[in-house]
């Protein structure tokens, strides 16, 4: 008799359990995955740096879009507050962590394609340290405020 009523009530808290995991709904759901650029540019620059932007960038986002290797690009400024703070995000987004991940190579490819080969693209990196500096640069995941579908 103990060990029926021991066996019913371990049966019992696990029916519970399961069904109050699966109960669990949350408002929210994992979106895409962003690659954010955190750049200060320097005084009386901010024209030469967003003529890159408008071009070179552009080319290269509109190319990674058109490839499907992303979704859709972002530029976003503001103002400073201090000498150490950013004034321009770049913003690339992709489907997920996955997807961007497995797609470094093609990615390079492409650059190699758009931009042109390693030592002409160095040198932009070169040509760009007189116009701005790279502050950060990270990865962010969008959390949509709906249930998961």
């Amino acid at each position: 008799m103990k060990r029926l009523l021991v066996s019913s009530l371990i049966v019992l808290v696990l029916t519970v359990t399961v069904a109050v995991v699966a109960q669990v709904n949350r408002p929210f759901r994992n979106g895409s995955v962003w690659s954010i650029s955190l750049i200060r540019m320097n005084p009386g620059m901010e024209n030469a740096y967003l003529n890159y932007v408008a071009g070179e960038w552009k080319r290269e986002q509109e190319a990674l879009k058109k490839d499907g290797q992303s979704l859709s690009y972002k530029v976003i400024t503001t103002e400073t507050h201090g000498s150490g703070d950013w004034n321009i995000m770049l913003m690339t987004e992709y489907k997920d962590l996955a997807t961007m991940e497995a797609n470094e190579a093609k990615a390079d490819n492409l650059a190699q394609t758009v931009v042109g080969n390693d030592e002409k693209q160095m040198q932009g990196y070169r040509d760009r340290l007189q116009i701005r500096e790279v502050l950060d640069v990270r990865t962010a995941r969008e959390i949509v405020l709906e249930p998961r579908r």
